[in-house]
């Protein structure tokens, strides 16, 4: 090949040369732009997809009537604080009692029969919301069944939990009528005629297992519903036809873990400080209040 020849070769491929890179920066462009857009509809999908999913928990987690936790999460909670407060026994440094409420509402069926079921519905989802405005934050409050609720109070020993169920016993007692039809009069000092009964029982006096505790906070709310309701009671209030050899653990002694660590009682009457002091007011309590879920 002579050079005049080379020389014009190599002339056309340094001519073509910016054209062929001006070609791969415009597609390399377009293919960034391709895949910012892609990339956007991904993080939109992954958001959308996130969203749906924190709806479907809370849809299966929260009661439809009242907006409170359901059963269902009442278990699964009760389950984790349990083996939680195992874990600290076991080690033997940082005890964690827990106690149980068991809450009866008592009065629906007059509501009923006086403003029907709308209402007396919007009544039962009023009170659960001012119940659960009545406990901390780390507590948990659900609705057991019917008008029943169950509430689990971490680290709070009996006395705490009497303080807590004596404030629901009178929120309940002080309930006002809501969803009043228009134009209808409202009397400041008329209220709903409902009252609670409370069973308290506190692990591990009561027992380790989730079954023993809620049969002994059953046991305490027939004791305060056989005393006329209105009023709280505790196992260790029971009357002798309530009480039996098998009705609650022996004193000192309570069912062993899965594990086979046995858990011993110990006495406290409030949570440490973290949690928070059960002599707190009621507001103070509906302000550190975390609303349902998350949880």
């Amino acid at each position: 090949m002579s050079s005049p020849f080379l020389l014009q070769a190599l002339a056309a491929l340094g001519a073509a040369a910016p054209a062929a890179a001006g070609v791969l920066v415009l597609r390399r462009r377009r293919s960034g732009a391709a895949h910012g857009a892609r990339e956007a509809e991904l993080l939109a999908k992954i958001t959308e997809l996130t969203e749906e999913r924190d709806e479907l928990v809370r849809t299966a987690s929260c009661d439809p009537l009242t907006g409170v936790w359901n059963y269902r999460h009442l278990q699964l909670t009760l389950d984790r604080e349990i083996e939680r407060a195992r874990r600290a026994e076991a080690t033997a440094i940082d005890p964690r009692p827990l106690a149980v409420l068991l809450v009866e509402v008592a009065g629906f069926d007059g509501v009923v029969a006086e403003h029907g079921r709308a209402r007396a519905n919007a009544m039962l989802r009023d009170l659960a919301q001012r119940l659960a405005m009545e406990i901390r934050g780390c507590d948990t409050l659900g609705r057991y069944g019917g008008e029943e609720f169950l509430a689990l109070l971490p680290d709070t020993g009996p006395e705490g939990a009497a303080q807590v169920a004596e404030r629901l016993c009178w929120s309940v007692r002080r309930h006002r009528l809501t969803d009043r039809h228009p134009g209808e009069s409202a009397d400041p000092d008329e209220r709903s005629g409902l009252t609670a009964s409370v069973g308290l029982a506190v692990l591990p006096r009561d027992g380790a297992h989730a079954a023993v505790l809620l049969r002994a906070a059953d046991r305490a709310l027939a004791a305060a519903r056989a005393a006329g309701g209105d009023c709280w009671r505790s196992t260790d209030q029971l009357p002798p036809e309530l009480t039996g050899p098998n009705a609650s653990p022996a004193p000192g002694k309570v069912s062993p873990s899965p594990g086979g660590a046995s858990l011993t009682p110990h006495v406290t009457t409030v949570g440490p400080g973290p949690t928070g002091d059960r002599s707190q007011s009621s507001l103070h309590s509906a302000l550190s209040r975390v609303e349902c879920p998350p949880q």
